[in-house]
């Protein structure tokens, strides 16, 4: 049984935990401990782990099914790994490179992520996350009052939606190392409440994933613009945020359905290669 040790990286979110292999199967009491400290503090991180991708979908298995990526490509060998890649020559725009709850648009999008570093930069690269918990508890009552029952139309279509040309667009978006379907259904709209209750902790926080959110249900897009541009500020305010330095061997574990995050693209000229594991998750409530 592992004795771990939890330290705290920031006042908003986010804690490093020692003291354990995570190749090696959980016992019952580390498993809980995982789970509270993920409760806890919205994300996780794990330093120098060495783990397969069998290793790594075990992981995640203790904590909901597991499930592909809709749009990107996993490994050949295993198709639920998503290899996140960006070669040292690749100048686009980065994979995940904007204020982001994974694949918000999804009628259930996943309850998490975790993401393996196999070959990081020297420096930059770093991840940002922001706990929407906070985001949601620090606006004034009578925003709150006024978000009560309304609801955010989502849609992928700025993600992973046809273009004039699709060659074009997939440089824009992602890395060229990886591969990335454009959908046509991509555009379709998917309905959700802006403020979601977690299932496990009954916590309310605010739900609006910053590339997918269009407009809110029964307004237009114009309309809706101010609001949202509002609340995507007032949600990503330093104070509600961390940073993760990657290292090889680093794994960050976050909750998405009470967190949003951000990828830097800093590192041009150097390469980068993570694998992502993605927990299933349930309708936004």
């Amino acid at each position: 049984m592992a004795t771990l040790d939890i330290h705290p990286i920031a006042g908003a979110l986010g804690a490093e935990i020692h003291g354990i292999d995570l190749s090696q199967a959980l016992d019952e009491k580390t498993f809980s401990t995982i789970q509270k400290a993920l409760h806890d503090h919205l994300v996780i991180f794990f330093r120098d782990q060495t783990i397969t991708p069998d290793q790594h979908l075990a992981f995640a298995r203790r904590f909901g099914d597991v499930e592909t990526h809709r749009y990107a490509k996993g490994l050949d060998s295993h198709p639920e790994v998503l290899p996140v890649i960006k070669e040292a020559d690749d100048r686009a725009a980065n994979f995940g490179g904007i204020w982001h709850s994974d694949v918000a648009f999804h009628a259930e999008p996943p309850m998490g992520q975790i993401l393996y570093a196999l070959e990081v930069p020297d420096s930059g690269g770093d991840t940002i996350f922001v706990n929407m918990y906070q985001a949601y508890e620090t606006l004034s009552d009578g925003m709150k009052r006024m978000l009560v029952g309304v609801n955010g139309v989502f849609t992928g279509e700025r993600s992973y939606g046809p273009s004039d040309s699709e060659v074009t667009k997939r440089q824009a978006l992602f890395s060229k190392s990886m591969d990335v379907k454009l959908m046509n259904n991509a555009d379709d709209e998917t309905v959700h409440p802006l403020i979601r209750t977690h299932p496990d902790t009954g916590r309310k926080s605010l739900f609006i994933s910053g590339i997918a959110i269009r407009r809110l249900e029964g307004m237009t897009v114009e309309e809706s613009r101010p609001i949202l541009r509002f609340l995507k500020k007032h949600a990503t305010r330093p104070e509600n945020t961390c940073q993760f330095r990657w290292s090889k061997g680093s794994i960050a574990f976050w909750d998405n359905r009470c967190t949003q995050h951000y990828a830097l693209n800093d590192y041009h000229g150097h390469r980068r290669v993570m694998h992502r594991v993605t927990i299933a998750g349930d309708r936004p409530a």
